[in-house]
């Protein structure tokens, strides 16, 4: 019985990491269907659509669950992700003109960029689980994802050490890039939001059946 339950265990573990080095080809091969800039937010909502029915159990074919939810939210998806891709530019730009500089001003700046950074990569974490599992307005998803982000400091401060142990260890071994960084970061991501998500809606629903909460008026996809 041991034996069978390690087994079972086992090739759990090895389907998930193929799954996950699958996932990862996918997202670069769609980003690059839509030249790089275009492409990597339907690639990275597709990405999440999938990881939240693998979540749930659901093991059907992973192209075609992934081209379909790239090609239905192509629109939808950049109209999301661009504007964080220019507030993204902008601090970087701010940053390295700051921390060029010298005199308290400048230094102060450059700290309050990183501080910034901060704030938006623990948010961004949670914008494309979020669309993935909840029907907003399309300006609400960065609004409400920050708002989640600064609720639920524990699960943020989560997502950020997986985030900063995939860029450490993708620093450290780069040939991880092509086959499972960015597919690992998506589906650990993915998971945890979508359980921290879980988490809030039974908690809201527990404590107020109306659902006056951060996602007041969210339907779940």
């Amino acid at each position: 019985m041991l034996s069978g339950t390690f087994s079972a265990r086992a090739y759990s573990f090895f389907d998930t990491l193929v799954w996950i080095a699958c996932l990862n080809l996918l997202w670069i091969a769609f980003t690059l269907l839509g030249l790089g800039v275009l492409g990597a937010g339907p690639a990275t909502a597709a990405a999440q659509i999938v990881v939240r029915k693998r979540a749930g159990g659901d093991g059907g074919p992973l192209l075609r669950s992934f081209a379909a939810g790239y090609f239905r939210n192509f629109g939808q998806a950049n109209a999301l992700s661009l504007p964080v891709m220019a507030v993204v530019a902008a601090l970087v730009l701010n940053w390295n003109y700051f921390s060029g500089g010298r005199g308290i001003f400048a230094q102060f700046m450059a700290v309050g960029l990183v501080v910034a950074a901060i704030f938006l990569a623990g948010a961004i974490c949670y914008v494309f689980p979020m669309y993935a599992r909840y029907q907003l307005p399309l300006p609400q998803y960065l609004l409400v994802s920050s708002r989640f982000a600064v609720r639920h400091l524990a699960g943020t401060v989560i997502l950020l050490f997986v985030s900063a142990a995939v860029v450490y260890a993708s620093s450290v071994l780069p040939g991880l890039i092509p086959f499972f960084s960015i597919g690992a970061w998506l589906y650990l991501t993915g998971w945890l939001c979508d359980r921290f998500f879980t988490a809030n809606d039974q908690a809201v629903a527990a404590v107020e059946p109306a659902g006056h909460d951060v996602l007041q008026g969210a339907s779940t996809a």
